[in-house]
């Protein structure tokens, strides 16, 4: 049996179909987990501050990619990378130095603790695939 498994018909992404569905679980996590959080709150999206309309669809529009990539996982990686980037620096810029200082509040410390579940997509993302696919991949492709 095959280690290689495609993500679309003719294209071979050379991950195995277990790391593809250990990615899948992970998009399954954040679409599902987004949804039953924030999907609720739409209808009153008009009344919401500014920032929180603006956190709201963004974090729907990304459980929306995120349930696609189910169906998608290689195509849709840049989500994965996305979360784990935003979610990483958030809690290093913001909540480790609070919490270091001893000036974190009760809402800091809830969104820390909910920005700690990207251990989960960290721990999904094929990163030597990412290097190969996104950092080291031929300088050729700049060019055409």
């Amino acid at each position: 049996m095959s280690t290689t498994t495609t993500d679309r018909p003719g294209t071979t992404s050379g991950l195995s179909a277990t790391r593809l569905n250990v990615m899948r679980a992970a998009y399954l996590l954040m679409g599902l987990g987004l949804a039953l959080v924030k999907w609720p709150q739409l209808p009153d999206a008009a009344d919401l501050p500014l920032y929180e309309g603006v956190t709201l669809s963004l974090l729907t529009a990304m459980s929306l990619l995120a349930l696609l990539g189910v169906r998608h996982p290689v195509k849709l990686l840049p989500v994965l990378l996305f979360e784990s980037a935003w979610k990483v620096l958030w809690i290093a810029l913001v909540a480790l130095p609070q919490g270091l200082s001893g000036e974190m509040d009760a809402a800091t410390a809830e969104v820390a603790v909910n920005c700690s579940l990207v251990v989960a997509v960290v721990a999904a993302v094929p990163w030597r695939w990412v290097w190969r696919e996104y950092v080291r991949a031929d300088g050729d492709r700049w060019r055409s």
